[in-house]
């Protein structure tokens, strides 16, 4: 039977009980500090790259509403300079028509005028194709008229193999280029042969060869016809 511990033998046993005991939290403490040290790191991570993701999509957005503000500025200033090239051009065409008008208005003053009167009267009448036909001039032109409109039928005649009657009405205004305008049937049927018809079909005509001549290809338009 073993004897009673002394009281010297009591306190080492008690000391390296409390030595144990404080040596199992020291490392029980080490190891929650480990673990705690290792979730903040893991956490932190976590947050830091949420932000970072934040911060890119928030650049991301403002890149592209920058991009998208720069595309439209361009835009913008691209549709100014070309409504300006186009305002420049169509400036320029009605200058040109214009001049075109001047001179045109000035055609019944020349010597021509007589012949010019005949050749729209002859078309009228073949577009007609009646034996009765009404023409309309201005009164100055009836005098000039009455010299050619014998011409005109007998013309007619040979392309068409037709007499027709032709009466002429001083309808049209002095202050017009001059020209004709036929009709038959009471006026059901009519052709306006005045020179101001005849420039206006003229000018559509033409229009594109004219901007062809004066500007070039149109870099905008995927077929020429």
């Amino acid at each position: 039977m073993s004897k009673p511990l002394d009281d010297d033998e009591v306190k080492q046993e008690l000391n390296k009980m409390v030595q144990f005991i404080k040596q199992e939290a020291e490392e029980k403490a080490r190891e929650l500090r480990i673990k705690a040290d290792e979730e903040y790191e893991h956490e932190k991570a976590k947050i830091v790259a949420q932000e970072q993701q934040h911060l890119d999509s928030v650049y991301d957005k403002k890149l592209k509403q920058a991009s998208v503000t720069r595309k439209i500025a361009q835009s913008t200033e691209t549709n100014k300079s070309r409504l300006r090239v186009l305002t420049s051009r169509e400036e320029h065409l009605n200058t040109l028509f214009e001049e075109v008008k001047k001179r045109v208005d000035q055609l019944s003053q020349s010597d021509d005028y007589g012949d010019v009167i005949k050749r729209l009267i002859v078309q009228s009448l073949l577009k007609l194709m009646e034996h009765q036909v009404v023409i309309q001039i201005r009164p100055k032109d009836e005098q000039v008229v009455q010299g050619v409109v014998d011409a005109a039928k007998q013309e007619y005649k040979e392309l068409s193999g037709r007499d027709v009657d032709i009466q002429t009405q001083t309808s049209l205004q002095d202050s017009s280029a001059g020209g004709v305008k036929a009709h038959a049937f009471g006026g059901r049927i009519a052709i306006d042969n005045t020179i101001e018809a005849r420039l206006a079909l003229l000018e559509h005509r033409m229009l594109p060869e004219i901007r062809y001549d004066l500007f070039g290809t149109n870099p905008n338009r995927k077929f020429d016809n």
